[in-house]
């Protein structure tokens, strides 16, 4: 489904997100109304859908909105285990602070890096200046990195 924005709701979005990706800044807005349980499921979907599309930009070639793609895939499981854990998942330093936390909790080195590689990931986006070989090194990164964030959602899940 597209929607179609005036310019001036268009400009106002910009600008209320702060420099976040608009379309999560619509679901932490509808996130809002919806219960705890339902907010997981609706980040996790769209963790699924941002993968999904990532992949298909890689397939295509275009690195710099794959990239972003990815970074929108971790940053909404990260939104999934802040829901989960009731901690702040609102900003870049919230993301940066899960993943401390997190790291803190499982001495698990790759999330780490993982998160490091994403965050190249997304600075590609705006700067373009990776080659193929080294995208394709963060991206094997991040693929990682999705997976273990799973896995943390899976096991804070099946404890609640």
């Amino acid at each position: 489904m597209a929607l179609i924005l005036s310019p001036t709701v268009a400009e106002l979005l910009r600008e209320l997100t702060g420099g976040r990706d608009v379309e999560l800044f619509i679901v932490d807005l509808i996130a809002e109304k919806l219960d705890p349980p339902r907010r997981v499921e609706v980040y996790l979907r769209l963790s699924e859908d941002y993968l999904r599309s990532a992949e298909e930009l890689y397939s295509k070639g275009d690195l710099a909105q794959a990239g972003e793609k990815y970074w929108g895939a971790v940053t909404a499981l990260l939104n999934a285990i802040g829901e989960l854990r009731g901690w702040e998942h609102y900003s870049h330093r919230d993301y940066d602070v899960i993943i401390d936390k997190l790291y803190e909790e499982t001495h698990d080195k790759a999330l780490l890096t993982g998160f490091s590689m994403a965050e190249r990931l997304h600075a590609n986006f705006y700067h373009n200046f990776m080659s193929k070989e080294g995208f394709e090194i963060h991206r094997q990164a991040v693929l990682e990195l999705i997976g273990r964030l799973k896995e943390i959602v899976k096991g804070l899940q099946h404890n609640s």
